[in-house]
């Protein structure tokens, strides 16, 4: 969500604050703003909006300074406006934060009874005018931000910056990521690595529940406890071609035609050099061990769950649940003995999936993570995680982080029947070669580029659209229509194929276009005979399927898309492309915002 920078540079701090915020528009954002010190003097420049209007606005209005914050806000208290952008300022304090207080009422009340009336909707501004408070009773800086940070229940990344202190920010962090940048005598703050990554390559990342004053030349970090932290400098890899959009007009479709390429380094990481075997980091995890596996996540990555049951229950013969992370802790499940948990986060950072991990610590036998981001919170806090290797994703739809993910989980299951002995050496060899194989059919359906724009042209039309699927093409519906009504807000729903006539059949009419998701497969004649009841209700079909499929459907399909051929095993990776690529098309055929599409956000990181 929210975007957070701080600078401590040689240079004047506005421009490199823009830039650092471009890099985290990706997150998702409705305003932006920056805030530097300049000979003493605090002062901060807010707009609405893209951040093109905040540098529209520093070309009128200036803003001078070597030390500063900066700011990209996704709204939550209060609708997005000038006053309720970030930074937030009361007096000599600003701040950024990412997060949500939930006490912010309380102390709101608290300070108006002491004279500090508040001036916008927002949760963020109590902060500052709690540590504005605690300045005026002689705290110094980092007193009044320790005071503060005492008051506040809930969620925070915060940096502060105060008028008179150029070589002085101070971070915090508390359910929200947050990591600190060193340079050669200058030192930046960050929501992730990505927004620092032409700064500096060296970063540290703050604990749970750390405080961390900086100056240019010095960083002191304490825990929650208030001890001082040693907390370890990475050294981070990040191509900053990865953040570009490499010729393609939106970073979705530069991220879809990278798929070929990213699974195929997945596989390369994860296989034996003879390609006979899969490999885990660590010391593994023994399968044979477990009795079932509760699988949580949020959005896409709770989609890559549903097809990974699938997978485990067919393949390895191990009971899967798979939960909304949202709602599990909250159920507060049992966690049996003998039972792994499984968490899946692109960014590694999504607050509902951390809180649930948190839940299952001292209960499951062991917790596994499959994340893009190896440096994550809930990587670090798994006992096993898998990186997905899918490259730095800046869409906020995802797209190849899933079918990265998609590529873990299976390797995963497909280590699970080994281990289980439910599919022997020559049998496990056999489905990795097949998944070897994988890139080249990715390959060749980018090449139906043309195909699916032309398709999509005739779905952007709609205002309503139905997917089906059954079996492991199910959880491939409902990814299809979450992509479609993110990026084209084209209200989408999927359902199971056999759920057709206990109840959405009543919405078919001429005007609904249905998306069956359908291969060759065991159950296809089932779905096609669910096909055929949609059109002879005049609903317009458009069929993804195989060469074998297509021969087989019905002459009355609206629109038939043909998928290569493919173990069954497989389809759910491949044919997460041709959804990808429909609502590419039909968002960019009605024109909307592809890559940052209106109200989401990319990183989840509060409740």
């Amino acid at each position: 969500m929210c975007g957070i920078v701080g600078v401590l540079g040689h240079h004047e701090a506005a421009p490199i604050l823009v830039e650092a915020l471009k890099r985290l528009e990706y997150r998702g954002y409705d305003s932006a703003g920056i805030a530097t010190v300049n000979q003493g003097r605090l002062d901060r420049r807010r707009a609405v909006g893209k951040l093109v209007n905040l540098s529209d606005l520093l070309v009128h209005e200036p803003l001078a300074g070597k030390a500063g914050i900066g700011h990209t806000r996704w709204a939550t208290h209060g609708a997005p406006s000038v006053e309720n952008a970030h930074p937030h300022q009361a007096g000599a304090v600003a701040v950024v934060h990412n997060g949500i207080i939930e006490n912010f009422r309380e102390l709101r009340a608290e300070l108006t009874a002491a004279g500090m009336g508040h001036s916008t909707d927002t949760d963020t501004e109590t902060i500052a005018l709690l540590a504005q408070h605690f300045l005026s009773q002689g705290s110094s800086p980092r007193e009044a931000v320790l005071r503060t940070l005492e008051r506040l229940e809930g969620a925070y990344a915060l940096c502060f910056l105060f008028d008179g202190q150029e070589d002085l920010l101070i971070a915090a962090r508390k359910g929200s990521p947050l990591a600190v940048g060193h340079g050669d005598g200058e030192m930046f703050v960050g929501s992730d690595a990505i927004a620092l990554a032409p700064l500096t390559d060296k970063i540290t990342y703050l604990e749970e529940g750390d405080c961390a004053v900086i100056t240019r030349t010095s960083l002191e970090i304490t825990d929650a406890d208030g001890r001082l932290a040693n907390r370890e400098m990475r050294q981070i890899q990040i191509d900053s071609g990865h953040v570009d959009k490499g010729g393609h007009k939106h970073f979705m479709a530069k991220e879809i035609a990278e798929q070929p390429s990213v699974i195929a380094d997945a596989l390369g990481h994860y296989l034996t050099d003879a390609g006979r075997d899969i490999r885990l980091p660590e010391d593994g995890i023994d399968f044979k061990s477990l009795d079932r596996i509760v699988m949580v996540a949020c959005g896409t990555a709770y989609y890559a769950c549903l097809t990974a049951k699938y997978w485990f229950e067919q393949l390895a013969g191990l009971p899967v649940e798979v939960d909304i992370a949202s709602e599990f802790r909250y159920r507060e499940p049992p966690v049996p003995e003998r039972t792994a948990a499984l968490f899946v986060s692109q960014s590694g950072e999504t607050a509902d999936t951390l809180a649930a991990l948190r839940y299952c610590e001292g209960k499951a036998a062991r917790i596994l993570s499959v994340v893009n981001v190896p440096e994550s919170s809930i990587a670090r806090e798994s006992d096993l995680a898998l990186p997905i290797l899918a490259g730095t994703e800046i869409g906020v739809a995802s797209t190849k982080a899933f079918t990265c993910q998609l590529t873990v989980l299976l390797l995963l299951a497909l280590k699970a029947a080994h281990q289980r002995g439910r599919i022997d050496n020559d049998a496990l060899a056999d489905k990795l070669s097949q998944l070897r194989a994988l890139p080249t059919a990715l390959n060749t359906a980018l090449e139906m580029n043309e195909t699916f724009r032309r398709s999509a042209q005739r779905l952007s039309e709609a205002d309503n659209a139905l997917f089906l699927g059954r079996g492991l093409m199910y959880p491939l519906a409902l990814e299809g229509a979450l992509k479609l009504k993110e990026i084209s807000y084209i209200h989408a729903e999927a359902y199971a194929s056999g759920e057709l006539k206990h109840g959405p059949i009543a919405l078919i009419d001429k005007k609904m276009p249905v998306i069956v998701m359908a291969p060759r497969d065991a159950l296809f004649d089932k779905t096609v005979s669910n096909m055929q009841e949609v059109m002879a209700r005049g609903g317009k079909v458009i069929l993804i399927t195989d060469p074998e499929g297509a021969r087989a459907a019905d002459d009355g399909v609206w629109q038939c898309l043909i998928m290569p051929e493919i173990d069954a095993v497989l389809t759910p990776i491949l044919y997460a492309l041709p959804a990808q690529m429909l609502a590419y098309h039909t968002a960019v055929a009605k024109g909307t915002d592809v890559d940052q599409p209106r109200n989401l956000a990319k990183s989840v990181t509060v409740e």
